[in-house]
Parts: C-alpha cells; structure tokens; sequence
C-alpha cells in the first residue's frame, strides 16, 4: 500500500529554518491579485515596502519551501503519484501577526491518516515559531484518489450546514490569465498549475490555479471588505477546496457576517454557472 498508515504517524517531525523578507511579502500579495489600482493606498498596504502588512495566509508560502500539499508527499509512509494528489483543505491559526521579515523555526508531521473508502487524506500539520514563541500552526488536508480502502479511520466530516439568508456582502475578482504563473513563484512548482500535458495527465483540459491562490485572493477579499484592512484582527482561516478554478475566470465571494467574531464564506467561479470553488470557509477575527 503506498501509504502506510502507522509509519507516517510514527515518523519523527521534521524541522528547519525558514527565513524571509518583504521582497516575498510583496511576491506573494502580488500572486493573490494585489496591487489593482496601482496607487490605491488600500493596495500600497500590499504592495510598497515602506506601508507593507502581511496577509496571515504568506505563512502557506513562507519561506518559500514545499507547500503542505508536496511536502507532506515526502514525508515517511508516504508514496503516490503527484498526478492522484489535490488540495482536499486548509486550516490556518494565527498566534501573533506575521512580521515583515523573520527566521523561524517549521516543525512539519503527519498529524492525521483518514481513510474515505475512493480516497486518502493526509494532514500535514506545520508548527512555526521564532525567537519571541509561536506564530502560526497551519494543517493542509492533502486529498490522494485511489489510496483508500484499507479499513482504517474514515475521520471527521467538515460539511457544514450552509449559512442562512442572504450574504451581507458580495464581491467579485478576476483572476489573471497569468495568475497560476506568478503566484508559482512563491514556491509551490507542481506542474498541475503550468504544464498543460500534465494537467490533462492529472484529468483537467488545461492547468488550473492553485488552491491556495484561490485561498488567499479569498481572504484578502474578507479582509478589506469587513474587516477593515486589519489583517492583525484575523484569528483562524479554514476552507474545504471543492472545486477548481481556471486561470482567467472570476471568483464570486459571498460574506456572512454573522454574531460574534465569525465570517462565513462561499466562493464560486461566475463563468462556469456559480460552480463551488471554496466551501465550509470560516474566517475567525477579534
């Protein structure tokens, strides 16, 4: 079996260094969609070096490593075919903001195996601290096709029931015929987002954007639409991928503000009928 259950959740966790600047910040705000109108001082927040504040979702790139979904791949017990492998969801927890620069130290291991009959899901559970303590924990649930079915944990469901009425906010974001492209630059070079043999070797007709693209332009959308560009308010992120998104179409975000500190979301792509994009999305702030 590729996968083998008991040695991944028995290997020792693996740690490094990660180190970055405000060159990455700006790379990676760019890769999500910033920077549009050029000189709107909402987006120079993004953008110009001498005003920049992070997004809490840099810390899926930080340090410009293997994102969860192809490092987990590497991980022991662990062996399959890239081609099988999706983005199955995300939950981020932020302890502190995120300076602009920083060294920290990354703690990765598989946290859970799940066993879902069709399918495997791994999660990767990634620990981040620097010198003054914890700053971030993020878990990638990294979703296999055809590695199921050996009887083991089918883990917890994170269907949620939809949000009730009408959003309180709609927005809409184009996403760039290059976008895939430059966001790559960050760090995640699965082919699936570029090559267009290999995406149609993994099942699509034409590469697709990364999930964690569309994760962030999400977020950013929350962010400076309720939030009031205060990315220090964002507590927890977490969304479940439930469809694609090609470069070139446009994303329609639904916000529900609902009592208390919680924003549900729903993300669709408006040239392919609403299809879902991003489901189960729950933005926590203060």
């Amino acid at each position: 079996m590729p996968i083998d259950e008991a040695v991944a959740l028995a290997a020792e966790p693996r740690t490094g260094e990660i180190t970055w600047d405000h060159k990455d910040v700006q790379l990676y705000h760019l890769g999500i969609g910033a920077g549009l109108p050029a000189t709107d001082p909402d987006e120079l927040r993004y953008t110009l070096e001498s005003r920049l504040h992070v997004l809490p979702s840099f810390a899926t790139v930080a340090g410009a490593g293997s994102p969860g979904v192809i490092s987990g791949l590497s991980m022991p017990g662990v062996e399959v075919d890239l081609a099988k492998v999706l983005h199955g969801g995300q939950r981020l927890e932020i302890h502190r903001p995120l300076p602009v620069q920083g060294t920290a130290t990354a703690t990765s291991r598989i946290a859970a195996v799940h066993d879902k009959g069709k399918a495997a899901v791994l999660v990767l559970r990634t620990e981040v601290a620097d010198a003054d303590g914890p700053l971030w924990t993020n878990d990638a649930q990294i979703f296999v096709r055809g590695e199921g079915g050996w009887g083991g944990d089918r883990g917890p469901s994170t269907r949620l029931a939809p949000p009730l009425g009408e959003p309180d906010r709609t927005v809409e974001r184009a996403v760039r015929a290059d976008q895939a492209l430059l966001y790559r630059l960050s760090g995640d070079w699965n082919p699936l987002h570029a090559d267009p043999d290999f995406a149609k070797r993994a099942g699509f007709d034409r590469p697709i954007l990364h999930g964690l693209c569309t994760y962030g332009i999400t977020l950013k959308a929350v962010v400076d639409t309720l939030l009031g560009g205060d990315v220090s308010r964002v507590r927890s992120y977490s969304t479940r991928f439930a469809g694609v998104v090609f470069p070139g179409e446009t994303l329609r975000i639904r916000m529900w503000q609902g009592e208390g500190s919680a924003v549900r979301v729903a993300v669709s792509a408006v040239e392919r009928g609403d299809a879902p994009v991003l489901a189960d999305t729950i933005v926590q702030h203060s």
